[in-house]
């Protein structure tokens, strides 16, 4: 199918201008416009090879558009730089105003403004707060923000999920 369809598939009959609003907001639609066929361009196993980061970004693409009551963003961000990350947080900063939404991340700068931050540790609560009461508590999370502050992100099976 092409890109275009793809993004619309998070709601049916949207019209050509919601979908690439949707793709600005997702920081996709720059490059979807530099492809010789723009949002009618194939993808996929008969079309283009789209990367991580750019599949990661269609799809947020699609929820941007479906506009869900609960948004659930698993691992949204991590195959994308850090400079597009944070361009595409204000999106998704602005799609969580007004409704339910999680976040799961081993970045923990993708949660640092949700209003309560769960840490998990081998499928077990480890602490919960916000993140200035967390860091505030020298645990488990100021441990993980410190390490990935001075680029030691080791995974050691530590979760953090993220509720706004």
């Amino acid at each position: 199918d092409t890109i275009g369809a793809n993004i619309a598939y998070g709601r049916p009959g949207a019209g050509q201008a919601d979908i690439e609003a949707a793709a600005r907001k997702a920081q996709i639609h720059t490059f979807i416009e530099s492809l010789p066929d723009g949002y009618a361009t194939l993808v996929g196993e008969r079309g283009l090879k789209l990367s991580g980061g750019e599949k990661q970004r269609v799809a947020i693409a699609r929820v941007l558009l479906k506009d869900p009551p609960i948004l659930v963003l698993d691992e949204a961000t991590s195959a994308l730089d850090s400079q597009t990350e944070q361009a595409l947080q204000e999106a998704l900063r602005e799609a969580a105003k007004g409704r339910t939404t999680l976040v799961i991340a081993h970045r923990l700068s993708t949660i640092a403004d949700a209003d309560e931050i769960v840490v998990l540790r081998d499928g077990r609560i480890e602490e919960r707060g916000s993140h200035t009461d967390l860091l505030a508590r020298s645990g488990l999370y100021a441990d993980m923000w410190q390490r990935q502050k001075t680029g030691e992100e080791g995974d050691r099976g530590d979760r953090t999920v993220a509720i706004d």
